[in-house]
Parts: structure tokens; sequence; C-alpha cells
């Protein structure tokens, strides 16, 4: 039987959490005088939290001692953390359980690769966390995507060569760390941003799985 590994990324492809990010960012640069747009916000997908920070801070034109700092980025946390102990499985994005049963049903090793430090948390709240074999996020590694490394602790944690893994990912970083660890990209969301995955879906909806199947046997 073949057997391919999935690894799927969590923000933005299981569940929608980048509001709560959104939401949690924009209270603290209002709070220290620096507006700030959804559209900055895209440029902080993927990112992690210290660069986030780094970046809010020099759009608003302000400088912080080390220790302003790491209250602020405690204060996005908590505010983050509050967001998402009120999530539910009515927070799964459309399809994705479905999807992921089907790999199941097919004995297909199932892994999570994520930047969150929040991961498993996020994924008992919504009750997928069984689905998983394998669970590497941000605890697990060192470094940020575009650095494969997250993509490939998972390929090793299922016992699965990368080059027979497959991603799913909805952000840029992630697309080019998957590339660079020899799997397949498979991006969730806009073409034109996603240009890079070797195909690309609006949602889960649009996959099939006879999408899927051939994935699996090819």
């Amino acid at each position: 039987m073949n057997k391919k590994g999935f690894i799927f990324d969590l923000d933005g492809v299981i569940v929608d959490t980048a509001k709560y990010h959104f939401l949690a960012w924009k209270k603290l640069a209002n709070d220290i005088g620096i507006d700030f747009t959804e559209t900055q916000n895209e440029e902080l997908k993927g990112v992690s939290r210290v660069k986030s920070l780094e970046k809010i801070l020099s759009w608003g034109n302000k400088e912080l001692t080390q220790d302003e700092f790491m209250k602020l980025m405690a204060k996005k946390n908590n505010d983050y953390l509050h967001h998402i102990s009120q999530m539910d499985e009515n927070e799964i994005l459309p399809d994705v359980p479905q999807k992921i049963n089907y790999l199941k049903e097919k004995k297909q090793p199932v892994a999570l690769g994520s930047a969150s430090k929040n991961a498993r948390v996020i994924l008992q709240k919504v009750n997928l966390i069984q689905y998983f074999n394998a669970i590497v996020d941000g605890n697990d590694v060192v470094k940020a995507k575009p650095d494969p490394e997250v993509f490939l602790n998972a390929a090793k944690a299922i016992e699965i060569p990368p080059e027979r893994c497959v991603v799913f990912e909805d952000s840029v970083a992630g697309i080019q760390a998957a590339k660079k660890a020899a799997m397949m990209a498979i991006g969730i969301g806009d073409k034109e941003v996603l240009f890079e995955a070797d195909f690309v879906f609006k949602s889960f909806e649009d996959i099939t799985t006879e999408f899927i199947e051939q994935i699996i046997e090819n």
C-alpha cells in the first residue's frame, strides 16, 4: 500500500485564528498609539511574535526598552489566549475534518506542522487532536518558516521521507518551507499569493477525494 505523509499547518488551514491574532495585535498597537490595519496584519502571518512586534514598532516609529518589549509580548499573548480559550468545533474551517477522516480511512499518517506555540491547546478546543499521528509546533522548533525545520521534524515524527510528504499551507513562508524540504506544497487560499505552491485551492471544499487519491497513488 502506498504511504504518503500529510502535514497540515494550523492557522488559516485547519482553523482561522488569524482574526484573533489581528484583534490582539490591534489592541496592543492602539494602546501604544500606533494605527494597525488588516493589510499590515497580512504581513505578520507566519512571522514570530518578536519579529511581529518589531515590525509594529517600526511602523509607528516607536522604541521601547527590553523590559517594555517583553511586557507587551506577554500582554499580546494573554489577549490571544483569552480569545482562543473560547474556541470550539464551530471554528474548524469547512471540510477539514472530512478530508482528515478520509486520509485516516486510507491509513495515511497525518501530522501537524505549525509555528503556533498554542497548537495543542487549539486542537483540543476544536476536538481534533486525536486525529494527528504527530504534532510539531512552535515549542519544538528553533527556526521559523520559511526554514523547513518544522516540516522536516513532522516527517521524521511520522517516519515518512520528506519527498513523500504533502504539506497544506496558507502562507507564502509556509509554501517556501515545504518546497525547501522537498515536499509537495498545496496552498489553501489565493492563487496569486501562493503561486509557488504545486497546487492551490480556495478551501478544502474544493479538494476532491479523487485528487487526494491520486496524490496517494502517484
